[in-house]
């Protein structure tokens, strides 16, 4: 088995800025993709973000230029900073992961979710 707990949800004015982080831990074997989805009210489970073991990275359309994913392959840890934000990134993010390469999904584990909410 394989946990993941986010931490760093939160409400933040539109504009301003929040850092998600995702810790790994349990019966690890290498993960080679860890990512970020999101899920607002009333709406499917959306990827945003995706890294690599070797660093690549893909991103949704709606985030690129705003958020910026990372990964720490010895502390096991994944981070999402998200600047600019807008009332539109209001949902629950989801962190994500995977053994095999997987850029576009989609992945094997699931953390419990952090609530972003972005105020207008």
């Amino acid at each position: 088995q394989v946990q993941l707990v986010e931490s760093g949800g939160g409400l933040v004015q539109a504009g301003g800025s929040l850092r998600l982080s995702c810790a790994a831990s349990g019966s690890i074997f290498f993960l080679t993709t860890m990512a970020w989805y999101r899920q607002a009210p009333g709406k499917q489970r959306d990827l945003v973000a995706t890294i690599a073991s070797d660093g690549s990275t893909n991103y949704v359309d709606s985030v690129k230029g705003r958020f910026t994913i990372s990964r720490d392959n010895r502390k096991k840890t994944v981070t999402l900073q998200m600047n600019s934000l807008k009332p539109d990134d209001t949902a629950v993010y989801y962190c994500a992961a995977d053994r095999a390469r997987k850029l576009w999904g989609p992945m094997s584990y699931w953390g419990q979710g952090t609530q972003v909410t972005v105020s207008s």
